[in-house]
């Protein structure tokens, strides 16, 4: 597939689907006029990709990995992904976004509390019985 068909199935543009290959986390294939051709599991990568970054993990990283992860409940460790560097980098970044991850659990709490502040105010009931009105 071409990269704007790529880039419609996944929702990611194509100027952000070049900088990928750029950072070699795509390899598309090269049509005798140059242009991209994506094979159909570049959809799942592009996907994997995207979420990965969007989990903080930078492309340095993402690079590293990503060829140990061909599906979504597989991982094939290869001899060059087993170094102490890698591990000590994946911990390090677990342990990052598992602050984020509590971050946003007290943000999501404070929010639900303020709702339920809001809600339960004279000032909510009255706004509500006068739109019901």
């Amino acid at each position: 597939m071409k990269i704007g068909q790529l880039s419609q199935r996944t929702g990611v543009p194509t100027r952000m689907l070049r900088y990928y290959e750029e950072q070699d986390l795509l390899h598309p294939d090269r049509a005798g006029n140059g242009y991209r051709d994506y094979p159909e599991p570049a959809v799942y990568r592009v996907q994997q990709i995207r979420g990965l970054l969007d989990s903080g993990l930078t492309t340095e990283i993402i690079r590293r990995i990503i060829p140990f992860l061909d599906t979504p409940d597989e991982i094939h460790l290869h001899p060059d992904c087993l170094t102490p560097e890698l591990a000590g980098l994946l911990r390090a970044e677990a342990a990052r976004i598992q602050q984020r991850i509590d971050c946003l659990s007290r943000n999501r709490d404070a929010i639900h509390a303020y709702l339920a502040a809001i809600e339960a105010s004279p000032a909510a009931a009255e706004t509500s019985r006068t739109a019901e009105a």
